[in-house]
């Protein structure tokens, strides 16, 4: 790396401070750098339904020694899109990245012009100095022929450890700083979480030690296929997924997709749930001996005290809620919360936190821990570093945007030609869990005085759904039709700024704070702007 030109006494005095690094202890000549920086990102794992319970190590080395958010969100429940949401601190309608697919943006060639270059590892490395290193999966499309296969490496990563599409345990590719290699089914080299674990170990042994770093570990587990380590296939054998009180309920009063829903559900979808949630439990234990490893080697090097842990997923899960068998993708609770975990330097241990926060707000705090000056990003996302540091009389938001464009094939799923085209992730027992029309936009609240969700569909019956999450919050009953019609109003009208919102915009005052300002002269006169469908010209 460059240095600064130094006259010769300062020079003298940067070798005795050299040699002083050498015989001290590492740790102690590392405080004084900025801190480093590991994201460890899950794969459809959700908070709601247990999902960090089977990770004992992770909780005692993680969340006791510092902060748990029981608030965290993401934007759009969904792999590609949330990813990309991280990445570029962005809303889905402003990176445009809509779906799984090449044609929703998800890796494609315009998403490498036009935002892989502002992500915020790329602007770590190239304007912070950062040696940066990615391993795991990335998007679901990376890898594709058509957007430059295996060999693109985007730009702000020194070192690049990629899965070639979606997540696999075995039987993989990996791009290797842009050249393919192949992995078999052997587990000892083969089996990818504890692959990118032994990675993860090699980069903190070989790096250099004068420049910070930043590490994003994305894993496999708990995606399907759900292929567990071998020690770990007996694990859990009596658990089943949780029978909370919208399991295996018609979805009334919801959007037809979920009102479709067979209920109740058959025994083979009960027991096939089941057994996915299980397999899912298995999964995570080899993540959990991942954050052990890596703690303790960050340990090791006198480097823990100086590094910043963040533990989050990309979206979270449902297991039979609403009578829907497995998948994310809906608007609910369970889909859109994820955990969030943080320990690092100035965070108290054994914390929570209940600020509405969100994964458009990672880029951000990791930008603004390097000492980056968020002004000069177009990120939509706030700085968390306030509330890791426990900063008082901080001004937050009270609300955020959820947004989703459905997916359906034009024509009829074998599965289930009953319910004609435009429907897709169909179960044998005619349950979809997608469709073109399960295309919604939500405002999801917390303030002093209120938890409310209110979305609304881009379908032919413009379908409003409401909850208040104080009264019920496993949101089986849909109040649109029986909450105060001001609210509504007002709701509508935040939803449409925030459609709208880029930046700074995305940051104002939402309906129940003190400084909201709400003009009904501005509403249109066929109630507000409905959820804008994402198209192919805004890409």
């Amino acid at each position: 790396p460059c240095r600064c030109a130094m006259f010769p006494s300062a020079m003298i005095q940067g070798l005795a401070l050299a040699a002083l690094l050498v015989l001290s202890p590492a740790g102690a000549a590392r405080q004084t750098r900025r801190p480093n920086v590991v994201l460890i990102l899950t794969d459809d794992q959700d908070v709601c339904l247990g999902g960090m319970t089977p990770l004992k190590k992770t909780n005692a080395l993680i969340a006791q020694m510092g902060i748990t958010f029981l608030n965290a969100y993401v934007p759009s429940a969904l792999c590609c899109p949330s990813r990309a949401s991280i990445l570029t601190g962005k809303y889905p309608h402003n990176h445009h990245v809509v779906n799984n697919t090449l044609e929703g943006n998800c890796s494609s060639k315009l998403w490498q012009k036009i935002q892989e270059p502002y992500t915020f590892p790329a602007l770590l490395k190239s304007m912070c100095g950062y040696q940066t290193f990615f391993a795991g999966k990335y998007l679901n499309e990376y890898g594709a022929e058509d957007a430059g296969g295996v060999g693109h490496v985007p730009p702000g990563w020194s070192f690049w450890y990629a899965l070639e599409k979606n997540s696999k345990y075995y039987n993989y590719t990996l791009s290797v700083n842009g050249k393919a290699r192949k992995h078999g089914e052997n587990y000892s080299v083969d089996y990818l979480t504890d692959v990118l674990a032994n990675m993860s170990l090699d980069f903190l042994e070989y790096k250099s030690n004068f420049e910070p770093f930043f590490m994003m570990i994305s894993t496999p587990a708990p995606h399907s296929p759900w292929t567990a380590a071998p020690q770990y296939t007996n694990r859990f054998q009596n658990v089943s997924a949780p029978r909370n009180s919208n399991f295996n309920i018609h979805g009334k009063n919801k959007h037809w997709l979920i009102r479709q829903a067979k209920t109740p559900m058959t025994n083979s979808s009960i027991q096939f749930l089941d057994n996915a949630y299980r397999k899912r439990w298995q999964t995570l234990l080899s993540v959990d001996d991942l954050i052990e490893k890596l703690v303790k080697k960050l340990e090791l090097n006198g480097e823990l005290d100086n590094t910043y842990i963040f533990y989050t997923s990309d979206n979270g899960f449902h297991t039979g809620q609403f009578s829907l068998p497995i998948d994310k993708r809906q608007l609910y609770e369970f889909d859109i919360k994820v955990p969030l975990l943080v320990r690092g330097p100035g965070i108290k241990p054994n914390q929570t936190n209940k600020m509405l926060v969100a994964n458009i707000d990672l880029g951000p705090t990791i930008l603004d821990i390097a000492g980056y000056d968020l002004n000069k990003t177009q990120m939509d996302g706030m700085s968390l570093l306030p509330l890791l540091r426990g900063d008082k009389n901080v001004t937050w938001r009270s609300d955020f945007l959820v947004e989703y464009q459905g997916e359906g094939y034009n024509g009829s799923d074998p599965t289930c030609p009953g319910l004609g085209p435009g429907v897709t992730h169909c179960f044998p027992d005619c349950v979809c869990e997608d469709s073109y029309n399960n295309t919604y936009a939500c405002v999801r609240t917390l303030s002093t005085s209120w938890d409310l969700q209110y979305c609304e569909f881009d379908d032919r019956e413009v379908f409003v759904e409401v909850y208040n999450l104080t009264a019920d919050p496993h949101q089986i009953n849909n109040i649109a039709k029986t909450i105060d019609q001001e609210i509504l109003e007002k709701m509508n009208y935040r939803l449409m700024m925030l459609q709208s919102c880029s930046g700074a915009t995305c940051r104002t005052p939402g309906v129940f704070d003190p400084g909201y300002k709400f003009d009904p002269r501005l509403m249109f006169s066929n109630h507000g702007v409905r959820a804008r469908r994402f198209s192919a010209q805004s890409l």
